[in-house]
């Protein structure tokens, strides 16, 4: 994929600071009120299972949350499967080889919902409206559609 492209040729000079963002909650037409994160166990959703996994590999780490999240994106966007289960996003955990206890724990504690809640509200608040939107450390941001060059023209796209 084309960040971890980008991700191998800087190393350490690009450092990613990985937030959930529910796209689900932008596009929804249930109005002002209605939080994708705030529904029941019922509720059948398109990506909060995924970013709940980000949460749940945030707390093992940087080092583990960038692998998950170069795996889910690569599996999302590159091999084009379904990861809007539990048990597609436990896969991809264990594939990134994070510590599996440890990741369900979090993965099914509700206050993942919430933290995907700050998340996106924080996001919001800084004019972010789709992913991903990469924010600078001097306050600009730019949303990027994603796209897998060839391996030459990773650093020029």
């Amino acid at each position: 994929m084309w960040l971890a492209m980008v991700k191998e040729e800087l190393g350490d000079d690009l450092q990613i600071n990985w937030r959930s963002f529910a796209l689900e909650q932008v596009n929804s037409t249930e109005g002002d009120d209605w939080k994708a994160w705030e529904q029941g166990s019922d509720y059948t959703s398109r990506g909060l299972w995924a970013l709940r996994g980000g949460i749940a590999a945030r707390a093992q780490g940087t080092e583990a949350h960038n692998t998950y999240m170069e795996k889910i994106l690569d599996i999302k966007h590159v091999e084009r499967e379904d990861i809007r289960s539990r048990e597609s996003v436990i896969a991809v955990a264990d594939a990134a080889g994070l510590n599996m206890s440890d990741f369900t724990a979090v993965l099914d504690d509700p206050t993942s919902l919430r933290e995907i809640g700050e998340d996106h509200e924080s996001a919001v608040a800084i004019g972010v409206f789709g992913t991903p939107t990469f924010v600078f450390e001097n306050g600009t941001s730019a949303f990027l559609k994603m796209f897998t060059p060839p391996e030459e023209e990773a650093m020029g796209a």
